[in-house]
This record gives C-alpha cells, structure tokens and sequence, in this order.
C-alpha cells in the first residue's frame, strides 16, 4: 500500500508535506527579513548575509548533526528542528537584529536536513531513488515558489495595510512552523537507529573528516559531490543576484521582484520531472551538461532589460538546473548510503554544499560593497559554473572511455 505518488513507499507523502510546509515558511521568511533590512535603512551587501546567517551552522555542526539524526527517529528530529526554526522567527519578531535571527532559524535548519534527506534513503529503495528525488525537489522548489510569492506578498503594500508592519508578516509565518511540525507526527519510524560514537568531540570530528574523505575518493560519490556542492554554491548566490538584477535592471520593486523568482522555480520543477521521468541512476552523469547549459544562460540573462523575456530565460535556467541536480542528488544519495550511514552521509553533503554557499555569498557580498554591478556579477557568475561543469563533464568522458578500452 501507499500514499505517495508514483508507486512511493508508504509515508514517503507525509515526508514532502512536512518539509514543503517547512520550506514555504523558510522562503517567505528570507523575502521578509530582507524587507526589514531595507525598511531598517541597512545597505545591500547585508541582504545576501541573512542567507549566511541561515545556513551558517550547518558547516561546524555537520560533525554532529549527522549522528544525530541517525541515533533517534528522524521524523521527531524533524519536529523538534522546526520549534527551533520557529524560536528563531520569534526572536526576530521580538526585535533581535535579522541576520541573527535568521543564525537561530539555521541552527534548527541544520539539524532538518539530515533527517529529511536521510528518511529518503531508508523510505526508498535504489531504484526509485531518481523518482523520489524528483519528488522532493519538485516540493522544494515548488516552496520557493509559493514562499517568494507568499514573502513578496507579505511586504505588499496590500498585506502591509492589513496588518500595520512587518512584524505582523513575521506572525503570519508561525503556522507554517507548527504545520510542519504536526505533519512530521505521521511520518513512519523505519527504525533505524545508529548509537552515536563515544569518546568525546574530537573522534566524532574525526570520524566525520574520514567520512568526508571518503565520499569524496569515491568515483561516483566524488563527481556527485562536486556537482552538487558548485550547484547549491551558485543557487543561493543566484538567489540574491536576481533580486538585484530585477530591481536594478528592470526597475521591479522587492515585492514583484520576488515574483519574477518563481520562473526559475517552475523551471527547477519541469527540470526535476523529466529527470525523474525519463533519467536512470546508472546515467546521472551524463547529465552535467545541463549544469554546462544553466552558467552559458547565466551571462544572456544579464543583457535582458523586458520582463517577459527575463521569465522566459529565468524558466530555462531553472529547468537545467533541475534536470541535472536531481539524478546527480540521487546518485549522492545512493553512493553515501552504501558508504556511510544514511544521516551521516547527508550531514557530509550538506557540509560541503553549505561550505560552497558561505563562500559564494561572502565573495558576493565583497563585490556588491566594492561597487561591481550586477550585470558584471552574472556574467562572471555564470562564466565559472559552466567551466565548472564543462570539466566535470570532460573528465567523466575520459574516465569512462577510458574504462572501456580498459575493459
């Protein structure tokens, strides 16, 4: 029996509820909090540090959220992460400056996604791993969407005439915390549980580092990694880079700029069906093209100045996108399971993606504060994804020329 689509494991549907619910308040949070850092007179280069804030304890605490998560129900850890989330948006209800905050509501979202991701691993088998993810990244980036429409609503002038300021946005947000919260009550317990290692902090580092090392020797593991760590760097950094874009270029206030966002997610989403669809796991590889395809629309895009014809390429980035992440996540996936302990795994992923995205944004940042323009920014931006990938891509074709001569 089941309850999710595709021919999915029971519970797997109650798992991308929890997490959609999740991601929707996360979204509209970042459109809120930025409104409040303009409202608060603040300059531009501290927009992109809310998201440094939010995804900064994922780094130093992936050592220890990993075992956490695979020591007890994933579903609770879950639940219990989201109270953390919620801790934060109170925080910044309460007046606690936003870029701290939002370091609060990442302490809870560190703990989330070794959970959420490794319930996928233990609530699907190998071969439907491709299918899942698409799934999830389906409900993901369908949250985006949602929550940059629901966040640019939030600071309309609309909703703003409603509810008198900001601070009335942050209170609409709390219902979305304790939803997810709720919904991860029926997700399964698989019972897996794996007791954290004893001997103190230093053998749990150390641990990790091995497990680090070796995903990363790891053939598949090594190209799936690098793939997805370059991807997620250069998505939150496109994140922010739109927003500038479409206001500077385009002349689009936040709220509609937060809009013009949701092209890239509905891309992400037709990416991530097909890829489902029609991509075996055995040929994720073969899909780092696409990755080559987002950073050459990257530097068109910069040269838009219409509206329509920025959703239009904004869409076709999100559908590359889209259709290369989700195998290559998949494969990851599949590789850190038969390798590592399924949090643990995730927890190794996480690091090195939130690592990249720390150090996209801070370059980001530095270049807004210097004065680079935004135009300049995407080209460049997309410039080194697509040599990025393009060398994955070439060394993925030696290898596997090189394996059939060899064979």
């Amino acid at each position: 029996m089941t309850t999710a689509p595709g021919g999915l494991p029971r519970g797997f549907g109650w798992l991308m509820g929890a997490q959609f619910a999740s991601a929707l308040a996360d979204n509209a949070l970042l459109i809120v909090a930025i409104a409040l850092l303009q409202a608060q007179g603040l300059q531009a280069w501290w927009a992109p540090l809310l998201k440094v804030g939010l995804i900064a304890a994922y780094v130093p605490l992936a050592p220890w959220v990993g075992p956490l998560a695979d020591a007890h129900a994933k579903g609770r850890v879950m639940a219990v992460m989201n109270l953390v989330k919620l801790a934060g948006l109170l925080a910044m209800l309460a007046g606690l400056h936003p870029v701290l905050a939002m370091a609060l509501v990442g302490l809870g979202a560190a703990g989330y996604a070794p959970a959420k991701y490794g319930l996928v691993t233990e609530l699907v088998p190998a071969p439907l791993l491709v299918r899942a993810n698409a799934w999830i990244e389906i409900t993901v980036v369908g949250a985006a969407l949602l929550g940059a429409g629901l966040g640019g609503w939030l600071v309309s002038a609309a909703w703003l005439g409603l509810a008198g300021s900001l601070q009335g946005s942050l209170a609409a947000l709390l219902a979305l915390y304790l939803l997810s919260s709720g919904l991860n009550a029926f997700i399964p317990d698989t019972g897996y549980r794996r007791a954290p290692a004893r001997g103190g902090r230093q053998p749990s580092c150390r641990q990790f580092w091995a497990a680090n090392l070796r995903l990363w020797r790891d053939a598949e593991g090594g190209l799936s990694l690098a793939a997805t760590t370059i991807f997620w760097g250069v998505g939150a950094t496109l994140q922010f880079a739109v927003l500038r874009w479409a206001q500077e270029r385009l002349a689009l206030p936040l709220d509609q700029a937060a809009y013009l966002q949701a092209a890239v997610a509905v891309g992400v989403v037709l990416g991530a069906w097909a890829a489902g669809r029609w991509v075996a796991l055995r040929h994720a590889p073969r899909m780092l093209w696409a990755g080559v395809a987002l950073g050459l629309l990257m530097p068109l895009l910069a040269q838009v100045q219409t509206v329509p014809l920025a959703a239009g390429l904004l869409l076709a980035v999100g559908a590359v996108g889209g259709a290369m992440v989700v195998p290559l996540n998949a494969l990851l996936q599949h590789r850190g399971h038969q390798l590592l302990a399924a949090g643990s795994s995730i927890a190794v992923q996480g690091f090195n993606e939130n690592l990249s995205v720390l150090a996209m944004l801070g370059v980001y940042a530095l270049c807004l504060h210097q004065g680079l323009d935004i135009v300049s920014l995407l080209c460049g931006l997309g410039l080194l994804v697509a040599a990025s990938l393009g060398g994955l891509l070439l060394r993925t074709r030696a290898l596997q020329h090189g394996a059939v001569r060899t064979g």
